[in-house]
This record gives structure tokens, sequence and C-alpha cells, in this order.
């Protein structure tokens, strides 16, 4: 893990909804700001992600095949 990274989140395996569902559930005890890391191979997860964020008001930094990065608001 990346020293600018707060939170790594493993949701590999898991399909839709449960990587949000993780990731949501992890990211409730975080300050505002931090950074965290879900790693997770469901294709599902290239919509639901930035889609989560969009909702609650968190950005989406970006992904690669198999990691997203959320800035928690």
């Amino acid at each position: 893990m990346s020293d600018d990274i707060d939170l790594e989140v493993d949701a590999l395996g898991l399909l839709c909804p449960l990587p949000v569902l993780r990731l949501r559930k992890r990211m409730m005890d975080l300050p505002s700001g931090a950074r965290v890391r879900l790693l997770a191979d469901d294709p599902a997860a290239h919509v639901d992600v930035p889609h989560f964020c969009a909702e609650a008001g968190h950005t989406f930094e970006g992904a690669t095949d198999t990691a997203f990065t959320v800035r928690k608001a």
C-alpha cells in the first residue's frame, strides 16, 4: 500500500453489490479526505464504484483493471 492511501479494501472475488457494500462499510470510520483503494475484479465495479461515489458525495479518483481510488467526502 502506498503512503498516500489510508485504507485498502480487498473485495477480489466478490460480485456486485458486495464490493461497494464492503467499501461503504469500511469507509464509515474514516475521516473526511481519507483516500481508499478498493481491490475488486467484478466487471460491474467499473460502473458501481463511480455511481456509489456520486451518490454519497465521495470523489472517484480513478481506476485500473482491479483497483479503484476514492477520496472520502
